[in-house]
């Protein structure tokens, strides 16, 4: 067969679907490559599977020519993601090829979350029941860097195995979509520490959190020495929280000693002040260039900055 593949989001960074799908078809014999609109004319494949992550994504740009098109993934199915890939691909080694990818190993360890938090879709998608899905040999053959895609690894029964397996693997793991700093406990800061930690993430999204969060992060920095460098936390704004608890949020990750790094929930709708936030602390240039500055503080410059620049020099 004639496999034909297209990434709706872009290639910025590799969709795991298609590359377990491209390994499974390579498997068999077919042909596999990224789909070319101008070749499919002359010459359709046998079939076209478009896979899209992101709901805010637009539809694919050109028309699309094939005996067969499959399409799959959140942005087309909201929340549920559509049907899951067939067991024979889902636990397949990803051909990371697809994208060039040689020193670097995708994939999730555990499903689900328990948390149901109204502005993230994994419980409906992934149910609220963390578990565990995967051992890590089956995304992982010896690369250097392992990027962990899990909701909530902490959560599942089976983490402090999970959490062995990272750590025996002495590859530098980032866990890019956080761990739950109310899980944490002695015992699994422990295996923890022992794992090569390119970057950690944790999140602080609810205000009312503060207690529970603020103190296990303590926890955290106490036993294992992490600052800003290698620790992040994402904080949401522009759903529940004001201005001031917002600005709460980023000064006390701060004194932390931890970077904080702002998500804004439905940007589009979000007002300049949230906008500016964003831009302040997620510009690290900015951000680590005056550690002490304070929200106002960088708002008058920025303001004298886009004076200047606009020829309105009033110095």
């Amino acid at each position: 067969m004639e496999i034909r593949l297209i990434d709706v989001d872009g290639h910025n960074f590799p969709n795991v679907p298609l590359m377990k799908i491209s390994a499974y078809h390579k498997a068999q014999g077919d042909s596999v490559k990224w789909y070319d609109p101008l070749t499919a004319w002359v010459d359709p494949p046998d079939r076209v599977y478009m896979s899209k992550v992101f709901t805010f994504t637009p539809e694919y740009e050109h028309p699309v020519n094939a005996a067969e098109i499959i399409k799959g993934g959140t942005g087309y199915n909201y929340p549920s993601g559509g049907e899951p890939l067939p067991e024979e691909i889902e636990h397949i080694y990803p051909d990371y090829g697809l994208y060039g990818i040689t020193s670097t190993a995708y994939g999730f360890l555990t499903r689900g979350c328990p948390r149901n938090c109204e502005f993230c879709i994994v419980a409906k998608k992934e149910g609220r029941c963390s578990r565990k899905v995967a051992d890590l040999p089956e995304f992982w053959k010896d690369q250097k860097e392992i990027k962990l895609l899990d909701p909530n690894i902490l959560a599942a029964k089976e983490h402090k195995e999970l959490l062995e397996q990272l750590a025996a693997s002495g590859a530098w793991v980032d866990f890019t979509q956080g761990l739950d700093a109310r899980l944490l406990t002695e015992e699994n800061i422990e295996i923890i520490k022992r794992i090569k930690l390119k970057m950690v993430h944790f999140a602080w999204d609810n205000i009312a959190d503060e207690k529970a969060v603020v103190s296990k992060l303590k926890l955290f920095k106490e036993k294992t020495g992490i600052d800003k460098r290698k620790c992040t936390v994402y904080m949401l704004t522009n759903f529940n929280s004001t201005l001031q608890e917002d600005l709460h949020r980023v000064y006390t990750i701060r004194d932390l000693g931890m970077a904080p790094f702002v998500m804004v929930y439905e940007k589009q709708t979000a007002p300049q002040s949230i906008k500016d936030l964003q831009s302040w602390v997620n510009n690290r240039v900015i951000w680590y260039s005056n550690e002490k500055a304070t929200f106002e503080s960088y708002k008058r410059s920025h303001r004298v900055k886009t004076e200047v620049c606009n020829g309105q020099n009033t110095l």
